[in-house]
């Protein structure tokens, strides 16, 4: 594996170079599981339809079923009988009479049309048709839909409420599915503290660790939280050692800054083979990937808004991948005006975090939502949507065009 580290790449370049590694699945990867225990789990294979759908011919509206032949003008139909949904009519059908049917009974054998109720006039002596009809007209035929054997779903679909009651109507009981990614996770800095317990001065909140757990937790992975390693070597070695025993994904949080008075790189160029990127993002130059002896790594920036940014960038994809959740993607980027000064310097592509709406006219509009420190984890909690500044592009004036990004589910509320 090599790995460029000179100069600033970009976010396109480093998401091209960690797609590159990623390992093709195979069926050991996969388990079957019961439809009702498989929300959020990602499809290993694709999945096909046992059944014909609709599994009969049925009627697409309410009215009569009829044979063309007995279908001529002025014509009075005796009705015969009755098929509902559910109870199809059994009866003998003499000709020159009508079947009443409802919305999705099974059509009755020799039945050339349905016409529905209100194109009928009804009489003691039968039904008279004021419109005339074709062959099939109003008639949903076997497997119409989905016939059997058809494949619904693909490989790589994550299955949620449109995917599973769809299966379920099926009449599917299991499906094919990817084992979850399992990823370890710890922080690094004797200046961080676990949520919840007392600072002491020159302490800070461990939130990167907290963060990235929760995100993981919603992309489907089953975690291995390491907790907060002091600056000690051994301390260091033992929980990527142990990192890499458990999962296929290790992720830390801080000491990726090349040049840092810390052990991180130390241990990791002895532990494996990882590359030390500058990324031409802001925020979240800093990052770290690469190869641990039996699992992928990636090293988030220390600051909270750069390692949320760049798990959100980079590692929400490649977890992606791996989880083989081929269907993922970022919801599109849109156009809006900016409705407020946006401050940009040339040289890097900047995400600012921002909140989009729809003015009376109908156009999208966003604005900032205040200062954009990599500190200021808050602009999360008060955006919708990352404002997506090119590369070279300098201070932006209230009224010109941005590109936004909305955000998906990770971020929204």
């Amino acid at each position: 594996m090599e790995f460029n580290t000179a100069g600033l790449i970009s976010l396109q370049e480093a998401l091209d170079k960690m797609r590159a590694y990623v390992p093709q699945k195979t069926v050991q990867d996969a388990e079957s599981l019961p439809l009702a225990t498989a929300a959020g789990r990602i499809t290993a294979a694709p999945v096909l339809s046992p059944i014909f759908v609709p599994p009969f011919d049925n009627s697409a509206m309410d009215g009569y079923a009829l044979r063309l032949d007995d279908l001529h003008e002025g014509a009075v139909l005796p009705v015969a009988g009755k098929a509902f949904a559910g109870a199809p009519f059994h009866g003998e059908w003499p000709a020159g009479t009508c079947i009443r049917i409802m919305t999705g009974a099974p059509v009755p054998a020799g039945a050339d049309a349905v016409i529905m109720q209100e194109q009928a006039e009804v009489s003691d002596a039968g039904v008279r048709f004021t419109a005339t009809a074709q062959k099939g007209q109003n008639i949903r035929l076997t497997g119409d839909d989905i016939k059997q054997g058809d494949s619904v779903l693909p490989a790589g679909v994550r299955l949620g409420a449109a995917e599973l009651p769809l299966l379920a109507s099926l009449g599917v009981t299991h499906v094919q599915v990817w084992k979850p990614l399992k990823v370890a996770v710890f922080s690094t800095g004797d200046e961080l503290q676990p949520v919840g317990t007392p600072l002491q001065e020159g302490q800070i909140y461990d939130t990167n660790r907290f963060a990235v757990r929760l995100m993981l937790e919603q992309l489907g992975c089953t975690v291995l939280d390491l907790g907060i390693i002091r600056d000690d070597p051994q301390a260091l070695r033992k929980a990527f050692e142990e990192a890499n025993e458990f999962a296929d994904l290790v992720i830390s949080s801080g000491g990726v800054s090349v040049g840092e008075a810390d052990y991180t790189k130390q241990m990791l160029d002895e532990l494996g083979e990882i590359g030390f990127w500058k990324l031409a993002m802001k925020p979240g130059k800093p990052f770290a990937f690469g190869k641990l002896k039996d699992s992928w790594f990636c090293g988030l920036p220390g600051n909270p808004v750069s390692a949320a940014l760049t798990f959100y960038q980079l590692v929400q994809p490649f977890i992606a991948q791996l989880s083989g959740h081929s269907a993922w993607q970022f919801p599109p980027r849109l156009k809006a005006k900016a409705v407020t000064p946006l401050k940009k310097s040339p040289g890097r592509l900047d995400f600012q975090r921002g909140i989009f709406s729809t003015n009376a006219e109908g156009q999208l509009e966003v604005r900032t939502t205040g200062h954009q420190g990599s500190h200021v984890f808050s602009s999360f909690s008060l955006a919708n949507c990352f404002i997506v500044l090119e590369r070279e592009r300098d201070n932006v004036t209230a009224g010109e065009i941005v590109e936004i990004e909305p955000f998906n589910a990770l971020l929204r509320s």
